[in-house]
């Protein structure tokens, strides 16, 4: 591979972004806290008062343990949906029915597009003279 600059000056820079990045990365252990936390530590093991979210909401119970369970139909409420039911259908069968037998509407008539409005800028353009063969300079 052609290179566009010397060998010394690449090895002059891999060398110079080595020592920054050891650099950095000792920077940054120097400077973290002393007694650092991780997730799902306590925070006041390390003897800072313990922080109050102060808009924070209880769960529900229904959150915690699921809803609850469904409440059993009698037999006068089954009774009922199943009227309800059975009503529904029947006037979609009708509905069916009724859309079935309808005579179709006929198309309605064709009306054509109103003609186009006459152009004034292309009447100018067609009376215009013709260019000449060679542009004056």
């Amino acid at each position: 591979m052609t290179w566009t600059m010397p060998r010394s000056a690449l090895h002059l820079v891999a060398g110079a972004i080595a020592v920054l990045s050891l650099g950095a990365f000792t920077l940054g252990v120097i400077s973290a806290p002393p007694r650092g936390r991780l997730p799902g530590e306590s925070a006041t093991r390390g003897g800072g008062p313990a922080l109050e979210a102060t808009d924070a909401t209880p769960l529900e119970m229904e959150r915690i343990e699921g809803p609850p369970p469904l409440k059993e139909l009698t037999e006068e409420e089954k009774a009922a949906l199943d009227a309800e039911k059975l009503a529904r259908a029947e006037a979609a069968a009708e509905a069916k029915l009724a859309a079935a037998t309808a005579l179709p509407k006929a198309p309605e008539a064709f009306t054509p597009p109103p003609a186009p409005a006459p152009d004034p800028v292309g009447a100018i353009l067609e009376k215009a003279p013709p260019p000449e063969e060679e542009p004056p300079f």
